[in-house]
């Protein structure tokens, strides 16, 4: 099929303040890249990406922050760039932002402060970068089921990470989707997205967690298109509950149409279910103002 004339959603970029990495996490995101000088414009000028997304045929998408002190540099302030940078074209962006439960003093005014005085789009968790398990609020981080909670109540959606992750000191073990079988459970009415459907060791499980539950999506972010007939070969039985992502510029990504293209063109799966997942999906969960 050809891209929709009308654009697509990529719900999953990371622009993010490079400056707050740390050396060696830098060294391995930067390795290797023709396009530094072109990532460095984007990140400091919204227009010049705004326009870049045209360029691409990408309507809308999604800015994936989160504060990972520890392990990747990035602090609380992440969420503050990424609401300032949505604001400047929010007819283009959708801001997700993020919270250690572990680096804030008040989980419950931080997250209040997140989506009222911010308003970010989505929250994201990421588990092997921030060092804990999506459900250790069962056990020894009980301020993680605040984050929950308040996103819940509000219908605002958490993306977790699942899957692996190649920058030094990341916890890949973290990373098992069988973990957000427990946080679907306790919280039936939270929108939660499993990015990147538990690559490249766990994709059974993350299929078999959003087929069981109502409220689990996934985004097909970092996941080669070409893989996917083969991955997910009963991917087409969630249509409804599938996003598009390409996780750029992360490493292995060329650009956001490449990605977008490579999946319009599988022969696996029906012109109406990557309609779906290109835009009708996407639009549901975060509607056209």
């Amino acid at each position: 099929m050809q891209l929709p004339a009308e654009g697509f959603i990529d719900v999953h970029v990371h622009i993010q303040p490079w400056e707050q990495l740390k050396p060696e996490v830098r060294a391995k995101m930067v390795q290797g890249r023709p396009d530094l000088e072109l990532i460095s414009t984007f990140q400091g000028d919204p227009n010049a990406f705004a326009d870049y997304l045209d360029e691409m045929g990408v309507s809308r998408c999604g800015l994936v922050n989160y504060p990972a002190p520890r392990i990747m540099g990035f602090d609380q302030s992440t969420n503050d760039f990424v609401a300032q940078y949505r604001d400047q074209r929010p007819d283009k962006f959708l801001a997700w932002g993020g919270m250690d439960p572990e680096w804030v003093d008040d989980p419950r005014g931080e997250m209040e402060r997140l989506l009222d005085d911010l308003r970010l789009d989505g929250i994201k968790v990421h588990p092997p970068h921030q060092g804990f398990k999506a459900n250790d609020y069962l056990e020894k981080l009980p301020e993680l089921r605040v984050l929950y909670e308040i996103c819940e109540e509000r219908g605002v959606p958490v993306m977790v990470h699942t899957g692996t992750s190649v920058f030094p000191g990341a916890r890949s073990n973290l990373g098992n989707p069988l973990d957000c079988d427990d946080v679907a459970v306790d919280f039936p009415e939270l929108k939660l997205v499993m990015a990147h459907c538990g690559r490249p060791l766990w994709y059974d499980e993350a299929f078999f967690v959003c087929r069981r539950h109502p409220n689990v999506m996934m985004d097909l972010s970092g996941i080669p298109p070409q893989q996917l007939v083969q991955v997910l070969p009963r991917l087409e039985l969630l249509s409804d509950k599938i996003l598009w992502g390409t996780d750029w510029p992360s490493p292995g990504v060329k650009n956001l149409r490449s990605n977008a293209e490579a999946f319009a063109d599988l022969d696996g799966f029906s012109d109406e279910f990557k309609t779906k997942v290109l835009v009708d999906n996407p639009n549901r969960i975060w509607p056209v103002l």
